[in-house]
């Protein structure tokens, strides 16, 4: 039985768990602290970096990998609440709550440390992950399966004939530029540019539009939980099924790369599709080693991480900010604690590159510390 924490009441829950679905998103979520995090922003490791515009690296598949398993927890939890049809009014305003919540910490978070309100970033990865999770988990409750495949593929589609086909107010034609694409145009146009991605002013990486698409990849996880949940794959059959499930996405997304290519910061429909194709097969190739064959011996660090994905991430918001802003004196200097800690124990030593990887690797292991300890306590921080 694990202690779950709600809110402020703790109650015991004896729901069996996808291990297969915690390691993936533990794996994540460390990978996500670990790009989040080095010590020189300007010596970076490729596949830890975004890619510049169109392209896909390792990087950019964190953020669709969590969306896509949001999608698939989604079902896990929910699919005895759907039934009891009764009880959805219930359901419908925990959702809601738990949007806001998510929202609300994704806006909240870079006020640590610095309270300038003037140029506060309104979109963002938590406030993405909030919105799609309400929109999807509204969807699941109320639509079944085959309208989920249908408002899928019309995320998909619409979001397409929408970024390629509509001019662009002040731009005339439709193009896929960072400045002068639809999306970029209607996130100045809601969010002014003072309450924008800080590196641009111009555009953000998550607005507006792009949570279209983006709700495609929740629903492709919400159908693939549903295929596990319901499917019962026990054996090598099955399971080769959904790999070439998700080898068929990844190829329809590098044949849709052609005319609409891959770009996470448009996240554009065949972004989509080879992200939620990559992850298909991720996800199934564990289902089949851990839950069903139960290789369980090196998962612990990763089940800590994926059991508290959002404590986790927002710890690793909270922690470094916080000792960023600690004043330290070195050598006569005014400092901090984080810097002081970067300068002293790895650029030193090691080569530029090298340094910035280590201090991202640091961030990792301390925020694992208070993460560890709540999966050896079997406490689940719920929001």
């Amino acid at each position: 039985m694990a202690n779950t924490i709600v809110g402020d009441k703790a109650t015991s829950i004896s729901r069996p768990r996808l291990l297969s679905l915690d390691f993936f998103r533990g794996f994540t979520v460390a990978a996500m602290i670990l790009v989040n995090d080095p010590g020189d922003w300007g010596h970076i490791y490729w596949p830890l970096e975004h890619s510049k515009w169109n392209g896909c690296t390792p990087t950019d598949l964190v953020f669709p990998f969590f969306l896509f398993m949001v999608g698939v927890s989604i079902v896990y939890a929910m699919q005895a609440k759907k039934a009891n049809v009764a009880g959805h009014n219930q359901v419908m305003l925990s959702i809601l709550r738990r949007t806001v919540i998510i929202v609300a910490l994704g806006v909240c978070l870079p006020l640590i440390g610095d309270f300038q309100f003037t140029h506060l970033r309104f979109p963002g990865v938590l406030q993405r992950i909030g919105v799609v999770f309400g929109i999807t988990a509204v969807l699941y409750l109320k639509t079944n399966t085959r309208t989920q495949i249908y408002i899928a593929a019309v995320c998909l589609i619409g979001y397409y004939l929408v970024m390629t086909l509509v001019p662009v107010p002040g731009f005339g034609h439709p193009n896929l530029e960072p400045e002068t694409n639809l999306g970029a145009w209607v996130d100045r146009l809601v969010f002014t540019s003072n309450h924008l991605w800080s590196s641009s002013k111009t555009w953000d990486p998550e607005g507006l539009l792009g949570t279209i698409p983006a709700v495609g990849t929740c629903l492709i996880g919400v159908l693939t939980g549903t295929w596990l949940k319901i499917g019962e794959i026990k054996n090598g059959n099955q399971v080769l099924r959904m790999t070439c499930t998700g080898l068929l996405l990844v190829v329809a997304g590098l044949i849709w790369n052609i005319f609409f290519p891959i770009n996470k910061a448009l996240w554009t429909s065949s972004f989509v599709l080879f992200t939620a194709g990559l992850a298909i097969i991720i996800l199934s190739v564990s289902y089949w080693l851990i839950d069903v064959k139960g290789y369980k011996k090196l998962l612990p660090p990763f089940l800590a991480f994926g059991r508290n994905a959002i404590a986790a991430y927002v710890l690793a918001d909270i922690i470094p900010t916080v000792l960023s802003v600690i004043p330290v004196t070195d050598k006569g200097h005014q400092s901090n604690v984080w810097s002081y800690l970067y300068f002293h124990l790895f650029t030193p030593y090691l080569s530029p590159i090298n340094a910035s990887l280590a201090s991202a690797i640091l961030t990792v292991i301390i925020i694992f510390l208070p993460v560890w300890w709540l999966y050896v306590k079997n406490i689940t921080v719920k929001i």
